[in-house]
């Protein structure tokens, strides 16, 4: 009997439909036959090295074609995948290493000085490098799978949809970095809530750009598209004149993507709707899409619609019909088919429609628990409901808006004021290319804003001018009272702007 973990799909499509393209990796295209043959090799090689089920497995590197091998030859064995952000310092890299007890990385090449750094502060004693040429001391990943049957593994143990598959490190902008522990069945019922969603057939073409050391790299939509039986194109690191020829030459159907690509996107001077003409899918998230950036797209004939998810529900939450992209522009849409969503005040009473409270969820795609720390899980799931952290309300029909991040407002005079909105009146400005705001502390009013912008290029505009503007779109309290402009706002590498980095320069 085959196992019903997410390791079986690739040997599953393997018969059905060997000679698909499954994987398009610069020159490289596995078909579905030789992509499970070598995620095979691959998951008897660790097998050879005494990995079992439950033991940790880290991988460092870009998007590539082995990182989407390593996904399912872990969940073949039962093994629990730990994504490594190559952007990280060696130091911070040690911590998750320590947190989760991983002895075993792959990485790519272009990393081998980390990965050597990583040997000394961390459990790690086995490497496997990926690429050429590697480390002396480290094992090939070609030679590797060269030297093993592509005959499907005997996995130490059952391996389902419970069995924990991959450990996602939070970005930890306050306090230490949590590890969400994410089922098969997480990434199951991700890939199952999008197909119903969107309609993923086999005739899809998805362009991954997202980092896979993100969720949002393995779940939008790389898992879906392969369980669906389509072809996923990689894109080793974002570039958007790269990105735009990909999407051109490779007929690219589906796009997911965060609001700063779109931004940089549509600022390219080789942007062209054309580059768009077979993507029936252009879906923004991970960070909030200004409805300035909607209406930009679709003055370019490209309906951009905006989802919702975080690392703890693998990473989907909810969807803006594209019926609605424009009409309701700034709502992230319904929950998934499999997704309940209510919105609470603090005793978990729900809120009348149109009021402002916390975003809670719950459903199969969500977490398991935060690894080894008990606390905070508990703290998440009070009350039977997964705590989002977010602000948000919710309209007569059932579409959600989030207000803000819970932490992010901050109240001044005695008034909420959500950075989100305020953001995006600054949107609006038509000399602004980019802009965060944060509260920071006031003697008088308890808190104020302070807006962080960014101009577009060859665009001057004064602090004065921009608050002359505001005043005629914001209440007098939600007015930033301190404007700094800058060439460029601090991001991570899933898109998001780094706000307690603002805060500590300008806090």
């Amino acid at each position: 009997m085959e196992s019903q973990g997410i390791g079986f799909w690739p040997e599953k499509r393997k018969k059905l439909n060997p000679q698909k393209v499954a994987l398009v990796d610069g020159d490289r295209r596995l078909r579905y036959g030789q992509l499970d043959s070598r995620i095979n090799r691959l998951a008897n090689a660790l097998q050879s090295m005494g990995l079992r089920r439950g033991d940790r497995l880290a991988i460092l590197a870009t998007n590539r074609s082995e990182y989407v091998e390593t996904i399912f030859a872990a969940a073949k064995l039962g093994l629990i995948l730990v994504p490594l952000n190559w952007r990280l310092s060696p130091a911070e890299l040690a911590f998750n290493l320590n947190d989760s007890g991983t002895e075993t990385l792959l990485y790519d090449t272009a990393f081998e000085k980390t990965a050597k750094d990583l040997k000394t502060k961390s459990p790690i004693r086995h490497g496997i490098a990926i690429g050429d040429p590697p480390d002396a001391e480290a094992k090939g990943y070609d030679t590797l799978l060269k030297q093993q049957p592509d005959t499907p593994p005997v996995a130490d143990g059952e391996v389902g949809l419970d069995t924990p598959h991959i450990i996602m490190y939070t970005a930890g902008t306050t306090g230490r970095p949590k590890g969400a522990v994410l089922s098969q069945g997480a990434s199951f019922y991700n890939a199952l809530n999008l197909m119903l969603d969107m309609n993923f057939t086999p005739d899809d073409c998805n362009l991954s750009v997202l980092p896979m050391f993100h969720i949002g790299g393995i779940g939008l939509f790389t898992l879906p598209i392969l369980y669906a039986g389509g072809t996923v194109v990689i894109q080793r690191t974002f570039e958007p004149a790269e990105t735009l020829r990909l999407l051109h030459q490779e007929g690219i159907t589906l796009f997911f993507g965060v609001a700063a690509i779109f931004l940089f996107l549509i600022q390219h001077p080789e942007f062209s709707p054309d580059a768009f003409r077979n993507v029936r899918v252009t879906m923004s998230g991970g960070a909030p899409l200004p409805v300035s950036l909607v209406r930009q797209y679709h003055d370019a004939g490209i309906v951009l619609q905006q989802g919702f998810g975080m690392s703890e529900a693998a990473p989907s939450i909810s969807t803006l019909s594209k019926e609605l992209a424009l009409e309701k522009a700034g709502s992230i849409g319904r929950p998934l088919f499999h997704v309940e969503a209510r919105v609470v005040d603090e005793q978990m009473n729900r809120r009348p429609a149109g009021d402002v409270g916390e975003l809670v969820i719950r459903g199969p795609n969500l977490l398991k628990a935060y690894w080894n720390r008990p606390e905070a899980t508990n703290a998440a799931f009070d009350g039977g409901w997964f705590h989002t952290g977010d602000l948000a309300r919710m309209d007569e029909d059932g579409d959600l808006y989030i207000v803000d991040r819970k932490k992010d407002m901050f109240i001044s005079g005695g008034e909420n004021v959500y950075p989100a909105e305020v953001e995006n009146a600054i949107y609006e400005v038509a000399q602004v290319a980019e802009n965060a705001v944060i509260g920071l502390a006031d003697e008088k009013w308890g808190e104020v804003g302070c807006a962080v912008v960014v101009l577009k290029e060859g665009e001057e505009m004064s602090e004065a001018q921009l608050v002359d503007v505001l005043k005629t779109r914001l209440a007098r309290y939600k007015i930033p009272k301190k404007v700094v402009f800058v060439d460029q706002l601090p991001r991570n590498a899933a898109g998001k702007v780094l706000k307690n980095i603002l805060r500590e320069t300008y806090g």
